[in-house]
Parts: structure tokens; C-alpha cells; sequence
């Protein structure tokens, strides 16, 4: 299907990969691994014709479509959802306008027996038998499973795609690309904004489609249950694993294994040469075997061991003081804004335990790490235990750290003890290694900052870790030290995350949000996910109507706070009509708040991403602007909630 031959990639005096020839054929399912700056994102690049290669040729037969989805993309902001989605089919679109056009000549005639019209009818007849076979009659449906698939409500679909954030429009990207169905998927880390649901879902999607695929991502479970080959790119080579990822991994530490022994046998023979030339470069009798051995040494190739990551490191948090028995406990913790978020949240957390919080993208578990650390105001009672000292990582941690100073600086100064000796090693576990160390905080990338924050809290002394997407930035390597550290932190740890893999083995208590609740599941990540699908919890959103036996949550008492009522006995006509005109004012100025709510959020988002950029991050006009759109938003749901009363107060009339 796509044909590599002595592919050759040079940005500087070094190549990023050379001599690079293989073949994707129909139904590969390959994960291309590597470490970060390995060149994954620029083959993907090549073979959807996006990049040159500074030598080498990418062929592929005429007729062969090509679906990239890219880490970054330029988003269209004048859609709806749905409109958006259905741009995917535009092929089926102009076959039906093409079938309709030849529809509407063939009634228009009436010369039946012409030749003309048997053309006409023999067009026609071709085009509609292709419209058919496009699946045309099933565009709708194919639409809403996929969309619903990757984590979107039915409601959605017709709101606006600038509504939502940058995740959920790579989401709807995402969506447009697997409905083209094309001969060959190239994924460039598509479940970075994908919950566990809809990670769970295209993994299904995949298996299932006819389509070729070519995927990077650090997402260890979802490539080792996608992939049925891997390519590697190391010391500048592809090496072809016909096999997939976990299976890779062995096959990959006998490689080096071998590629050790034949390093070391090549450097004891190097050393006897040079050991036989400077014992006998001066005398005449051995002057031939000399000159044969100093010729052997210039043919020979050196060998390169294939590179290895820094998770063999060990990394351990630094001494806390003990906190108390009970770290968090919430009882009827309630969060809304212009909905409610979640109601009736009573949980306990033990010192020491692991636990996670999951969900669909939007259903509060940021919120609820929030009202922990006490930055938005909540209802009920929310208890911090006695002595507990939190380490917090946020997504927007990285705006937080000193732009004068470099990598090195930032973390030498909270580094203590023996670690100082160390710091090297685990900058470079962190792919801070060698030059990169000494870069300036300020002409660092979001991701970057965001792994250097990481690596600061990795080295306080802190007793309740609560991390928030903490991998959403961090190559396999890194998640494994991470994932070590936590395991052996004696404190408490909280963890937001949509990583099966880094999430198994960590945690043994699930705390699963969603529909306004929060349910506690005993057990690891698996056993929540085997629960749920034995209970038909496809979706977190129908879970959530029925209590769950293992719930700590109480029954939503104001479900039907709402629900329409009848005319009260002895109200006139004239009365009723005089409400309801209130009842629909009061509505549509509820709406009207939620919407300007909902723009601000979106707006606070967006400078939000904009600020993590080193470009923006010193902007007074960025940061002006972000702290007067946070002041109208609070005035906003002052009034929202105003507003709401005198809707609830009209509704119970």
C-alpha cells in the first residue's frame, strides 16, 4: 500500500534517520516507537506527503487515500458539531447532488426511445449504484456512533465547535478522519485528549476497521492492544518488529543484548590491533602485518548499541512528615456553575492510599482537585487532615515556574541532599539531558514546562500528591520513573489520568465521575473496568441514572425540581398565560447567562493555552485581559444564580 525505499532525513550534521526502506500493507496495525526527537512525527509526515525527505522516495498507487491526524491542527471555529462531521463526507455529498442532477433531467424528458436517454438512464443507474456502495443511506448513523464513540453527547451536535475546548475539537477531527474511512490511518498521539471510555472505543474502531494504520503514542496498553507490528527508530535506523508492542519489548532487550556482546568483542579486538601496531610499529620484520593491521582497523564499521531510556533510574521522594489517619474527606460536596457539576459527594481518603479519579472528559474531577486545594468556592463540608502538606500538579502548572532561570537552576534549587548529586540523571530521565538542561525556562514549550514542573514536585517534601493529567506530556521512559516514585511514596496520591497503563498496578481504589455523582469502586484500574462492562456502564452517562451497590453517594433528592407542573386549581386563564410568559422570560434570560458563562470559560481557556506559550507568557495584554474576563465571569454567575432563583420561584407558582 505505501512503499519506503532508502528513506534519509537531515535537519543538521547528523541524520534523523538514514537507509530507511519498508513496506505498509493493507491491515498493519504498526506502532512507530522511539524516543522523543527519534523522528516519529516526521515520518508520519513524509509518508502523508506533508514533508520531503532529503532523499529516498514514499510511493503508493494512484487510488490510495491517506487520513492524518496531526498533535497540532488548525481548528475551524463556524460549525456546528455536526456540520463540522459531516464535512467527512463531502465525497457522498456531491454524489447525491450528481445522482439527484441526472434524476431531475431524466423527468424532465419524455423522449424515452432515444438514445440520448438511454445514455442518460445508464449515468444515472452507474451513479446511484455508487452512491449505494459509499454507504450513503448510513452516513447519519455512522456519524452519531462515531461522534458519540469518542465521548460527545446526542445534545452536542448542534452546538458550536467553538464552544468546546482545543481537546475536544481534535476529538471532532479525530472523528471526521475515521468517518473518511481512508486505505491508511496515520495517528500521531491520538488518545493524548481522549478519556478511558473513548480510548477503550477506538481501540474497537481500529480492530475492526479494514483500514491500514501507523500510530505513535505513550499510551503503552492502547498501542500493545492495537498493533500487530512495531517500528522502531534508534541510532538513526528503522527496525522492523513484525510483532506487537509487548512482544517488541522483549525482542528489543535480546537485540541489545546481542548488540552488547558483539560492541564488547569489537572494542577487545580493536584494542589487540592497536596493542599489536604500537608493539611493532619500529621494527622492519613486522612491518607488513603493521601496515594489514592498521588497514583492518580503518575498514572496520563501528558497532552502535541500539539507545536506551533512563527508566532503569530509580527515583524517590524525599522524607515527609506523617499526616493524619483521614487526608481528604468530603461530605455533600455540591459544585455548579450554570450546571450543576456535581451533588452529594461524601468520600473518604486514607492516608497512604493510591487512588484515581476517572471519567468523561468535563464531568468534575479537575473541579473537585480544585475545591481540595481550596481555589473555587464549593457547598458542604470539605475536610483537609490534620499535618497534610499537598503537592499539587494542575495542567497549568508550567505558568508557575521562574522564566529567568534555566532548566538546571529550576530544579538544583529544590533539590536537597544527595539528590544535588543527581540531578543530571534525572533531568535526562525527564529528556532534559545534555544541552537541553541548560536552556532558558522562558524558550521552553508548554510540554516542556509542564515536565520540568513535574520534576520540581517529584523533589518536595510533601505527604499528599495530587496529580492532575500528570502523563499527558511524558514519553514512556519518564511515565515509568514517575509511575516507580508514586508506587513508593509513603504519603497519599491523587491521580486525574486516562492512562490504563500507568494507572494499573498504582492505584487501588477508583473513584469514577459522572451525570453530576461520584462512585467509588475498591479494586485497581482493570477490576473498575471489568465492573463496568459486566454492568453495561458502556457510558458513564447512563451509569449514573442507577445507583451503584458499591456508592457512597446519596440519591440526587432534586431530580425533579424541574419537571413541569400542572395549572393550580382556582388560577385563571389570564393568570396562567400571564406566568407562563414570566416562566419563559425568566427561562430565556437563564439561557442567555449560561451562554455568556459558557464564552467566558471558553475565552479563559484559550488565554490559558496562550500563556503557556513562551511567546505569550510575559504578554501584560494577554494577562490583563485573562484577569478581567475572570472578574466578569464571577459577576456573571453571581447573576446566573440571581437569575435562577426567580426561574426556580416562577416554576413553583
Amino acid at each position: 500500500m505505501i512503499s519506503v525505499d532508502s528513506l534519509r532525513v537531515e535537519f543538521g550534521v547528523k541524520p534523523l534517520f538514514a537507509e530507511a526502506s519498508f513496506v505498509v500493507n493493507d491491515r498493519d496495525r504498526i506502532a512507530l516507537v522511539g524516543k522523543n526527537g527519534a523522528g516519529k512525527s516526521t515520518l508520519l509526515k513524509i509518508l502523508c506527503g506533508l514533508q520531503k525527505p532529503t532523499s529516498g522516495t514514499v510511493s503508493m498507487p494512484g487510488d490510495t487515500t491517506v487520513g492524518y491526524l496531526p498533535q497540532v491542527m488548525i481548528l475551524q471555529d463556524n460549525t456546528t458539531v455536526r456540520q463540522e462531521a459531516l464535512k467527512a463526507f463531502a465525497n457522498v455529498t456531491r454524489m447525491k447532488e450528481r445522482v439527484d442532477e441526472l434524476n431531475r433531467q431524466m423527468m424532465e424528458r419524455t423522449d424515452y426511445e432515444s438514445d440520448e436517454y438511454m445514455a442518460l438512464v445508464e449515468r444515472y443507474t452507474a451513479a446511484h449504484d455508487r452512491y449505494l456502495m459509499m454507504g450513503a443511506d448510513n452516513c447519519e448513523a455512522e456519524l452519531e456512533r462515531t461522534l458519540v464513540g469518542l465521548g460527545f453527547n446526542r445534545s452536542d451536535f448542534e452546538r458550536p465547535t467553538s464552544e468546546f475546548s482545543g481537546g475536544w475539537r481534535m476529538r471532532i477531527e479525530l472523528a471526521k478522519i475515521l468517518l473518511q474511512r481512508p486505505d491508511v490511518l496515520l495517528l500521531d498521539e491520538p488518545t493524548n485528549h481522549l478519556d478511558i471510555e473513548s480510548i477503550q472505543w477506538l481501540e474497537q474502531f481500529l480492530a475492526q476497521s479494514s483500514s491500514a494504520v501507523v500510530l505513535v503514542s505513550h499510551d503503552r496498553a492502547f498501542i500493545n492492544n492495537v498493533s500487530n507490528r512495531t517500528l522502531e527508530i534508534s541510532c538513526g535506523r528503522i527496525i522492523d518488529y513484525r510483532v506487537k508492542y509487548d512482544q517488541y519489548v522483549v525482542l528489543r532487550q535480546e537485540r541489545r543484548e546481542q548488540q552488547l556482546r558483539a560492541y564488547e568483542n569489537q572494542r577487545k579486538e580493536i584494542a589487540d590491533m592497536k596493542a599489536f601496531i604500537e608493539r611493532f610499529r619500529y621494527q622492519a620484520t613486522k612491518a607488513v602485518q603493521v601496515q594489514q593491521k592498521i588497514k583492518q582497523l580503518e575498514k572496520i564499521v563501528p558497532i552502535e548499541v541500539d539507545e536506551v531510556d533512563n527508566s532503569a533510574m530509580h527515583l524517590k521522594f524525599p522524607p515527609c512528615l506523617r499526616s493524619g489517619d483521614y487526608p481528604i474527606i468530603c461530605e455533600d460536596v455540591r459544585k455548579e456553575y450554570a450546571h450543576v457539576v456535581f451533588d452529594h459527594v461524601n468520600l473518604t481518603i486514607k492516608r497512604g492510599e493510591k487512588v484515581a479519579f476517572v471519567g468523561k472528559n468535563g464531568e468534575g474531577k479537575s473541579t473537585l482537585v480544585k475545591c481540595i486545594m481550596g481555589e473555587i468556592p464549593f457547598d458542604g463540608n470539605l475536610k483537609v487532615g490534620h499535618n497534610v502538606q499537598i503537592g499539587y500538579f494542575a495542567q497549568n502548572q508550567a505558568q508557575l515556574l521562574d522564566e529567568s532561570l534555566t532548566v538546571f537552576q529550576t530544579i538544583d534549587r529544590v533539590a536537597r541532599g544527595e539528590v544535588r548529586l543527581r540531578i543530571n540523571d534525572i533531568l535526562g530521565a525527564f529528556m532534559f539531558g545534555g544541552e537541553e538542561s541548560e536552556k532558558k525556562v522562558k524558550v521552553l514549550s508548554g510540554g516542556e514546562r509542564s515536565r520540568l514542573a513535574m520534576i520540581r514536585l517529584l523533589l518536595e517534601p510533601v505527604n499528599l500528591l495530587i496529580l492532575d493529567e500528570p502523563t499527558n506530556h511524558l514519553d514512556m521512559a519518564s511515565k515509568d520513573v514517575l509511575k516507580e516514585a508514586i508506587r513508593a511514596f509513603d504519603g497519599t496520591a491523587i491521580i486525574v489520568s486516562h492512562d490504563r497503563e500507568f494507572l494499573d498496578g498504582l492505584v487501588t481504589k477508583v473513584f469514577e465521575f459522572g451525570g453530576g455523582k461520584v462512585r467509588e469502586h475498591l479494586g485497581g484500574i482493570y477490576d473498575f473496568l471489568r465492573t463496568k462492562n459486566i454492568s453495561e456502564l458502556s457510558q458513564l452517562q447512563t451509569a449514573v441514572k442507577a445507583e451503584s451497590p458499591t456508592s457512597n453517594v446519596r440519591p440526587d433528592t432534586t431530580a425533579d425540581s424541574t419537571a413541569p407542573k400542572n395549572k393550580p386549581k382556582g388560577q385563571s386563564y389570564a393568570e396562567h398565560k400571564e406566568q407562563q410568559k414570566l416562566l419563559r422570560k425568566a427561562e430565556k434570560a437563564v439561557e442567555q447567562s449560561e451562554k455568556k458563562i459558557s464564552d467566558m470559560e471558553r475565552r479563559l481557556k484559550e488565554l490559558d493555552q496562550l500563556l503557556m506559550n513562551p511567546e505569550h507568557a510575559s504578554n501584560m495584554e494577554l494577562v490583563t485581559e485573562y484577569t478581567t474576563t475572570k472578574r466578569a465571569l464571577d459577576e456573571e454567575v453571581e447573576r446566573w444564580e440571581q437569575l435562577s432563583e426567580e426561574l426556580e420561584t416562577l416554576s413553583n407558582k
